[in-house]
């Protein structure tokens, strides 16, 4: 093994490898049998690396969430692995799982159902520090709680305080406050933004790139908004149906788009001068995302790509392809720069 092999390979914080979540449909009510598979996840593999946000974006349901709940086993893949500093997590239990879990956090979407509104902002905050034993008396945990505040923004007085009596923006700067808790080095961001103004969106945005560089954090910044996880990213994944269909920096994939799919994303972000965006093209796409409880055949994407051919339907055919899977599905090739595609068509 070379030493750049070496040293990039230590530069992976975390590394997904094949992941499959499948979610099991039965029929009965006794004697319950599985009938059909809804493919959330099928078959994906991608790197996050120490200090650098990857962003994770595509339409509602096309197993964003569910990717970043499996990588934080708070739901058990189907298969595949998740190698945290090259352990894989998806074989830990009990007290291995937790101890972990401790390095690794996620802010949820929904500031208004995600905290308990029987507590108070302090007690929620503080709750991972009384789970994992990190406080030794009443007044330690005040004042950790009270850092935590102070860190994301809010007035120390405030602990005390119900979740009612919280702005959105407040609730959510609560939400990553008790992320911070066990001083994580990866966060899984659940489109943290998508539930508030958009005023309120680049303040809580500033405040988690202020904090990725104070904590040297790692971010999977999940998103359906293109412009929030430009601003944000530092490689973006593509995802669409359960599969991911392009991987590349900022700066190659909103320059240089390749899949049809990231090109239809694209060409529907508005552009603020008005004479570029008269002028430049739009891709439509028909019909509607196909369910994941029967995915079409080969790739998943050939129902509405407006430059698909016969083959790309056929699984047969994609398996022989140069640029198949086994699976029968077009796998992601190298197109330099680091920029990866999965489309025979490219």
């Amino acid at each position: 093994m070379t030493q750049q092999t070496k040293s990039t390979q230590d530069d992976i914080l975390v590394d997904v490898r094949r992941l499959k979540m499948y979610f099991p449909i039965t029929s009965g009510i006794i004697m319950q049998k599985k009938v059909a598979d809804i493919k959330a996840v099928d078959d994906i593999s991608f790197t996050v690396r120490r200090g650098e946000t990857l962003g994770l974006v595509g339409e509602s349901g096309c197993g964003k969430t569910t990717t970043g709940r499996a990588i934080l086993q708070l739901y058990r893949p189907t298969s595949g692995e998740v190698l945290f500093e090259g352990v894989d997590v998806s074989k830990l239990r009990g007290s291995s799982l937790r101890a972990l879990r401790r390095r690794m956090q996620i802010i949820f979407q929904d500031p208004y159902s995600s905290l308990n509104p029987r507590m108070t902002a302090g007690a929620i905050i503080g709750e991972p520090l009384i789970v994992h034993g990190l406080t030794k008396s009443k007044q330690e945990f005040r004042e950790q709680v009270a850092e935590l505040l102070s860190v994301v923004g809010l007035n120390p007085f405030m602990a005390d305080r119900y979740p009612h009596e919280f702005s959105g923006g407040q609730r959510q700067r609560i939400g990553v406050a008790r992320a911070l808790a066990m001083r994580p080095s990866f966060i899984v961001c659940d489109e943290p933004v998508s539930a508030l103004d958009v005023s309120i969106q680049a303040q809580v945005i500033n405040l988690l790139q202020s904090l990725q560089e104070q904590f040297n954090l790692t971010y999977l910044f999940i998103a359906h908004d293109l412009s929030v996880v430009r601003h944000m990213s530092d490689r973006i994944a593509v995802m669409y149906l359960g599969h991911i269909v392009e991987v590349a920096t900022r700066a190659e994939l909103y320059e240089n788009p390749l899949h049809p799919y990231t090109k239809a994303l694209l060409s529907a972000v508005p552009i603020p001068d008005p004479i570029i965006e008269t002028q430049r093209e739009r891709v439509l796409l028909v019909g509607d995302v196909p369910s994941p409880l029967r995915p079409p055949p080969g790739c998943v994407f050939h129902t509405r790509c407006p430059v698909a051919i016969e083959e790309c339907g056929k699984p047969d055919v994609l398996r022989t392809h140069p640029a198949g899977s086994p699976e029968g599905f077009p796998g992601l090739r190298d197109m330099g720069n680091g920029h990866f595609v999965a489309c025979i068509r490219v």
